[in-house]
This record gives structure tokens, sequence and C-alpha cells, in this order.
């Protein structure tokens, strides 16, 4: 049996963040988490298949995740009173300021 191996460095404004948000993916194949200055996914498998859409889910997901926490980062650096989403030590945190 072949053993594939592999990484995917990408680098990003706010690491925590992205990482916390693919934290849903780490399956059997794909694990994420932050690095200094970005988001470190290692992958693993057997099966090429697998993993080449195990890879193309995760960049799609990449790319959804630094987009969700660059607008959640703007919102809270321009005192929106908006619902936003923050990193946090054990994933994402979302929380609404709004009052009712």
């Amino acid at each position: 049996m072949i053993r594939i191996e592999g990484a995917i460095e990408t680098p990003h404004s706010h690491p925590g963040c992205v990482a916390a948000a693919l934290e849903p993916d780490n399956l059997t194949l794909i694990r994420t988490f932050p690095i200094e200055g970005g988001v470190r996914a290692e992958i693993d498998g057997t099966r090429l298949r697998s993993i080449t859409a195990s890879v193309d889910d995760y960049l799609m997901n990449l790319a959804i995740a630094e987009d969700v926490c660059t607008a959640a980062s703007k919102r809270r650096q321009g005192g929106s009173e908006s619902s936003g989403v923050e990193s946090g030590s054990n994933g994402l945190k979302i929380h609404n300021n709004r009052e009712k």
C-alpha cells in the first residue's frame, strides 16, 4: 500500500480564526492548525482520489474561512455593533453585541 503525505501552508492575517473555522474539517485525511503568520494543513492517506477530493474541499473552505475572518476583523476594528466572529483557543465564538 502506498502512503501519500503532504502539507499546504498558506499565509493569513488571522491564522487562529482561519484554523478554528476549518477545525470541523479535521478528519482522518487533513489536519489544520495555525502557524506563525498562517495556517498549515497536513494531508495523509492511501487513496489518491480521496486525497484529491479532500484537498479540493479544503481549498474551497479555506477561501471562505479567510473571507469570514477578514470580515469579522473589519467589523471589530470599525466598532460595529453587529454580530461577529472571533477566534478562541477552542474554536470560533459567535457573539452578538446588539441591544434588544
